[in-house]
């Protein structure tokens, strides 16, 4: 359909607030780097405040804690979200993120670092729910052509919040509001999100009261599927999704971004204080340069595959294994180099880390948005089925660094970690390459497991019992004939059996409709 009518719209209002949430809820999730080396440094920790000396392992543990949350809530908040839709789980979740950062310092100071796990652990818990609430938004407000571009969009979030969340904790932390200064900060931004959310956000084009008739009606004809079943009316085809090997192909090379991730956003700030000995404000800003480059590189790999796509220069499928390839491949050959580089070369270091994220900013649209091109009708569930496995290894990283990094000004104990991370790149990225696919799936069809009736289609009724298969029409037939033979022994018969008479229940007329059909 033609969209020049309506270049821009709600459904971009949607995708900003989108990419807002990952920015305030990342300002929380990857602000606890600085922050421990604040808190733990005196070199680096405004003396006002209190100081920890908590071990490596200590360390590790508050680093992790995050995670096992953000597992735990995964599968949980995909059926959640198909029940409810994003809006209302997306706002209760930020708003008690926002009230663990309020707590943090007071809970720190009355549990020590035990406490700091505690709360990590509580925002792993709602974070859960963000990934999957975000990804059934975008399936439910995003053209199948505009997809890719406001999926960018969207999940560049976690660039800027990542820039923000480095960048501005060392300055937060170097200021007169010292460590605590980062939970107040950071709860306030996820508040004020919240009031943006509740007044603009919507979960589908048809309940928004800001949008458009043309743009309603252009979204809605443009995600019309061939079943016209309400989508949580479709039932999960688990085994079909569990047996199918393009997906299982994206959960690997999804697990080594996830595994390659969870180590340098919580790791970067230790590492440039232990073996570059960079002073915390140059920390923050050293630690979120990457991510200025993977936020641009982001829209730039977008632009190309665009223009690949739009021009027929290659299929859809080839395009996202080179997009992974260099995603990859590339970061993997530059964790070796790093890991050879000390002190002295330290601008070489930071200039390789910049590049290498610039690499592996085509990791969100050969991975993760990957998962609406397999299956639109359950890319919720599939993205949290990936979460779920993926998020299994990365509480495991921190607990790896802190086992390996005894030392962190021992620079051969950051090799072994750097050389992990490429070697695992390299061979998750050769089961994409043979394995992997973007064409949509057979499982995906609204009738793969449930022919929808006439009246469910029409209506959208969420109350009537769906049509699974011919056995469960059989029972549901056999059960009705049991209750009205059941209901006609109760009512007497009497002069005037039509004075008297029951009104057909819906399941008799059904069993009138069947009896013609046969």
């Amino acid at each position: 359909m033609n969209t020049k009518g309506h270049p821009l719209g709600i459904r971009h209002v949607q995708t900003l607030l989108l990419f807002l949430n990952l920015t305030v809820n990342y300002i929380v999730r990857l602000s606890v780097g600085v922050r421990v080396v604040a808190m733990t440094n005196k070199a680096n920790n405004n003396e006002t405040f209190p100081q920890f000396d908590w071990t490596e392992a200590e360390k590790s543990y508050i680093f992790s804690s995050f995670n096992w949350g953000y597992l735990l809530m995964q599968i949980p908040g995909c059926f959640l979200v198909r029940s409810l839709g994003a809006k209302l789980p997306l706002i209760v979740a930020t708003f008690f993120v926002a009230l663990f950062s309020l707590c943090t310092p007071i809970g720190i100071q009355m549990g020590d670092w035990k406490g700091f796990c505690a709360i990590r652990l509580g925002q792993g818990l709602c974070q859960g729910l963000m990934l999957p609430c975000i990804h059934e938004h975008l399936a439910n407000w995003s053209p199948p052509n505009e997809l890719k571009q406001l999926g960018v969009i969207a999940y560049s979030g976690t660039y800027c919040g990542s820039i923000l969340a480095l960048l501005g904790s060392g300055y937060i932390a170097d200021s007169s509001i010292g460590w605590p200064g980062i939970s107040y900060v950071s709860a306030a931004a996820c508040l004020s999100w919240c009031l943006l959310w509740f007044f603009w956000g919507e979960n589908e084009p048809g309940s928004s009261y800001w949008i458009g008739s043309d743009e309603r009606n252009y979204i809605e004809s443009c995600l019309k599927s061939g079943t016209a079943c309400p989508r949580d009316l479709i039932p999960i085809p688990w085994l079909a999704i569990l047996g199918s090997v393009p997906f299982r192909a994206l959960v690997v090379v999804h697990c080594t971004q996830r595994w390659a991730d969870s180590t340098m956003e919580v790791q970067i700030p230790s590492y440039l204080d232990g073996i570059l000995q960079v002073k915390i404000t140059r920390n923050g800003l050293i630690s979120s340069l990457p991510y200025m480059v993977k936020w641009i590189m982001s829209h730039v790999y977008i632009l190309i595959a665009h223009v690949a796509i739009v021009r027929h220069l290659i299929d859809q499928t080839p395009l996202q294994k080179w997009i992974v390839t260099i995603s990859t491949w590339g970061p993997a050959l530059l964790y070796i180099a790093i890991g050879f580089l000390d002190r002295a070369n330290a601008g070489l270091v930071v200039v390789l880390m910049t590049i290498k994220e610039g690499f592996n900013a085509g990791s969100s649209i050969g991975g993760t948005m990957n998962t609406i091109a397999l299956a639109p009708n359950h890319s919720a569930v599939l993205l949290g089925i990936m979460s779920v496995l993926s998020e299994v290894f990365t509480p495991l990283t921190p607990l790896v660094t802190g086992i390996i990094v005894t030392d962190p000004t021992n620079r051969s104990q950051w090799q072994i970690i750097f050389c992990l991370i490429a070697v695992v790149f390299f061979l998750s990225n050769w089961v994409y390459i043979i394995w992997g696919s973007s064409e949509l799936q057979p499982w995906d069809a609204g009738d793969f497991l449930h022919v929808c009736t006439a009246e469910c289609s029409a209506r959208g009724d969420h109350h009537d019992s769906p049509d699974l298969s011919i056995r469960g029409k059989i029972m549901l037939r056999d059960l009705a004939r049991r209750v009205t033979e059941g209901l006609d022994k109760m009512i007497p018969d009497q002069a005037d059996p039509q004075k008297n008479s029951r009104p057909k229940l819906k399941t008799e007329e059904m069993n009138d409709d069947m009896a013609i059909k046969d």
